[in-house]
């Protein structure tokens, strides 16, 4: 799991802050320090974070997010410092997947990402995405989306620039183009495969015949799609549909913007520019229900001597091999929290009792405005072929 400038509705605007500007999710200034409190890890700081394979990509268990290193507010731009920190510190534990996108920031997230692991580029994963309007001078987001080939070629190797490498391990678009068929963007992707200039590809939020067009036409890699206790739509088929296909998953959100760390309760209020300020799943009655699932992880948090967080990682973890969430933060203290659910194991007996009690907590409230969900399992126009005269 980035805009401007035409005119939108207030739930379309807040919504595209946080797609083209990459504006930070925990919500730190609205809400009291006592709530934000998180505890510290239950795993040492060095332990292994281990690895995993994305289709035959391996990369550490877990991943980082480092959408809100540019910013997390309008008015919140983290130290540039202390995030090449928390990467650089992050790499020292063992983590070697790193997500990024040219929406957020935009392009100044990959700005970072390109200094934090320049020194071992070579043993790291950078995984970018492509697919907004985005003007790769300025950065300001035009309307609507892009996937042309010969835009796409254009973006990759503004993206080589800003993240200081010669090939993307994981190329992902971003979301899919109504207007451009899912073989053409396959093609061109391939094109840059053979190329060196791409080493693996995937799509994020797709519909599922695009996915398989796309699989059908250059083999996809991975998929990524928001996941979480707190929202589990790709139980419904993109699950399924990836092991079928030998596809790896990377869910993002993988925290439920924040909620699942227990950061969140009934008083919490969101201001101007938090997303969730306009996801009804964080409102009223819907809150206060949804408040059933930290409950839970606080309780099973008890018993395996951890975090909330930490517990609802390791839930993602223990679904599938194949899944790697990516958390983002910009806290040091949180980074090495996320990063400590690898060591969190459930036997089969205490996996079935956790996810019984999940999927007995019936979320309410939509995960994201209508403006945003069409953008979500979109399938890509039929390709027409030419016909030989």
């Amino acid at each position: 799991m980035q805009e401007n400038s035409h005119q939108r509705t207030p739930v379309d605007a807040d919504r595209r802050a946080l797609f083209s500007m990459g504006l930070g999710l925990s919500a730190v200034a609205a809400i009291p320090a006592p709530a934000l409190a998180r505890s510290q890890p239950a795993a040492a700081p060095n332990a292994s974070v281990g690895r995993r394979h994305l289709g035959t990509l391996e990369v550490s268990s877990v991943g980082i997010g480092v959408q809100n290193m540019s910013r997390t507010y309008q008015t919140t731009i983290p130290s540039r410092p202390e995030m090449l920190n928390i990467i650089r510190t992050a790499f020292d534990q063992g983590v070697t997947f790193f997500d990024a996108a040219e929406a957020y920031g935009p392009l100044e997230v990959e700005r970072i990402l390109g200094e934090g692991v320049e020194s071992f580029r070579n043993d790291v994963v950078i995984a970018t995405k492509f697919g907004w309007d985005i003007d790769l001078e300025t950065g300001v987001r035009r309307p609507g989306l892009n996937s042309r080939p010969e835009r796409v070629r254009i973006v990759v190797e503004h993206m080589l620039r800003r993240l200081r490498t010669d090939r993307i391990d994981l190329l992902y678009q971003h979301r899919v183009d109504p207007a451009v068929p899912i073989e053409d963007v396959a093609g061109v992707i391939g094109d840059l495969m053979r190329e060196g200039k791409v080493l693996h590809w995937g799509l994020c939020e797709m519909g599922q015949g695009t996915l398989r067009r796309a699989h059908a036409t250059q083999p996809v890699t991975a998929v990524q799609n928001e996941y979480s206790m707190l929202w589990r739509g790709p139980e419904d088929w993109v699950i399924q549909t990836c092991e079928e296909l030998g596809i790896g998953l990377v869910p993002w959100s993988p925290l439920g913007v924040g909620f699942l760390t227990g950061a969140i309760d009934r008083n919490t209020r969101f201001p101007e520019g938090d997303i969730r300020r306009v996801e009804s799943r964080f409102a009223g009655e819907d809150l206060a229900h949804n408040l059933a699932l930290i409950d839970l992880l606080k309780s099973w948090a008890g018993r395996k001597t951890a975090a909330p967080g930490q517990i609802a990682l390791a839930w993602l973890l223990a679904q599938k091999p194949w899944i790697v969430p990516i958390p983002g933060t910009t806290q040091m203290a949180h980074m090495r929290e996320n990063i400590g659910a690898a060591a969190i194991r459930f036997s089969p007996d205490e996996l079935a009792e956790l996810n019984t009690a999940v999927s007995a907590v019936e979320v309410r409230g939509a995960r994201l405005p209508e403006a945003t969900l069409v953008h979500s399992e979109r399938e890509a126009p039929t390709k027409v072929m030419e016909t030989a005269r």
